[in-house]
């Protein structure tokens, strides 16, 4: 146990040095873990790892398939988005892609028993990263600063957002076919808008709850409470740099799963709510509620091949401020903007803008003990148009796209 815990220390630290940038669902993404990425991002149900039990329903640890021993997993994600903006203003065009990376969002988690053997009490512990943004624009035409007389042509040229969770947990097996778990994820952020990075901490809490009328049919359920953290000094607009309070949404999960084990297959559905109209900073950017539905399937082909497929699926977050008045002032946490400059971070800086995931998969079982999983989640390209006036009245258009590729693998490890 020593031994596991050094090694979660080690990876945590790996973690918190790299700076992912990425979106899905609004700044989140779809799932931790290939298996539940492969199946759409499901798993309130049914979390196939100890992994994304963690992430997605702490109450599912006591009926996961390592069950009565434990299970260490490690996953990572190759995260690469394509993301281009366009601004059209009275001097024509100007155009630019952000810069093309590839990056790497580890993750680790395990699950063991507590207590004596036939114990109904599990602890399990994750760190992974789970949301983030961001667009780099730097040097390029949209840095223009000749077509507002030395004025910069649009501000969010340049976001990095990174939230980095580590979530101890605990089930209790209250029934058979009963349990309940509580998750006590701690967010790390990172936030740089171009004025130099800031960083905090939020505590928070995931309560879930597991119930199988019959063998076959899983039911669950949960409630992410949200996490606020206070960047300070990061946001200059207007001339002074101020502070930024973006706060992680409050979320209601529910999934249904249903095994049909004479066949070997699996299928899963989540329903997800995420209240980023209430959430600060969010809020002050004006992002709609999303609503996401997510469906995956396993399917069990020989003893040790497994092959997963699914779906995802959330409305652009991001409202759209078509006839905007670019000469008018808007105040956001205290900060006033021109609105111009309000409608280009919302829309060329924080492009959360995709909606349909579809995801494939495959695992393979090498020993009892050993198995590895891969996956890989296709973004279909969305883009999103505002027109208005700018600054100084003048007919502007404001355009971003977005698509994403990932690749994922996991290593797990049963003892």
């Amino acid at each position: 146990m020593k031994k596991l815990f050094k090694v979660m220390a080690m990876l945590t630290l790996t973690m918190i040095l790299v700076p992912p940038a990425f979106a899905t669902n609004g700044i989140n993404l779809i799932a931790i873990g290939p298996i539940s990425r492969a199946m759409g991002g499901v798993g309130v149900a049914q979390p196939m790892d100890a992994i994304s039990a963690v992430f997605a329903n702490p109450a599912a640890m006591c009926f996961g398939e390592y069950c009565p021993g434990s299970e260490f997993n490690f996953a990572s994600t190759l995260f690469m988005p394509k993301i281009d903006a366009k601004v059209t203003n009275y001097q024509g065009t100007f155009s630019a892609d952000a810069e093309d990376n590839i990056y790497p969002i580890p993750a680790i988690g395990f699950s063991v028993p507590v207590g004596p053997d036939g114990s109904k009490w599990r602890f399990g512990l994750a760190a992974y990263g789970v949301s983030g943004l961001g667009v780099d624009y730097r040097t390029t035409s949209l840095e223009n600063t000749d077509v507002y007389g030395g004025f910069p042509m649009v501000a969010g040229e340049y976001t990095q957002l990174q939230i980095m969770k580590f979530a101890p947990s605990f089930a209790y097996q209250a029934t058979p076919n009963l349990s309940i778990g509580l998750a006590l994820p701690v967010d790390y952020g990172t936030l740089d808008l171009r004025s130099g990075s800031s960083s905090g901490f939020a505590l928070g809490l995931l309560p879930g709850i597991i119930y199988k009328p019959i063998e076959n049919l899983s039911l669950g359920l949960t409630y992410t409470a949200p996490q606020k953290i206070n960047y300070k000094n990061v946001l200059n607009m207007g001339g002074s740099i101020n502070s930024l309070e973006l706060e992680s949404p409050q979320q209601v999960s529910f999934g249904i799963a249903y095994d049909f084990f004479e066949t070997g297959l699996v299928l899963e559905a989540d329903v997800k709510w995420l209240n980023w109209s209430n959430a600060d900073g969010y809020q002050d950017f004006d992002w709609d509620d999303q609503t996401v539905f997510g469906i995956g399937a396993q399917y069990q082909a020989t003893d040790k091949l497994v092959l997963r497929a699914g779906y995802n699926y959330a409305k652009n977050p991001v409202s759209e401020h078509n006839n905007f008045n670019g000469q008018s002032m808007t105040t956001v946490q205290g900060i006033t903007m021109p609105s111009y400059y309000y409608e280009t971070f919302r829309i060329i800086g924080f492009p959360a803008i995709v909606e349909h995931h579809v995801t494939l998969g495959i695992g393979y079982q090498f020993t009892d003990a050993f198995s590895l999983d891969l996956g890989f989640v296709y973004a279909l390209e969305n883009t999103m148009t505002e027109t208005g006036t700018d600054f100084a009245g003048l007919p502007v258009e404001l355009e971003s796209t977005l698509s994403e590729t990932s690749l994922d693998f996991g290593l797990t490890w049963r003892f």
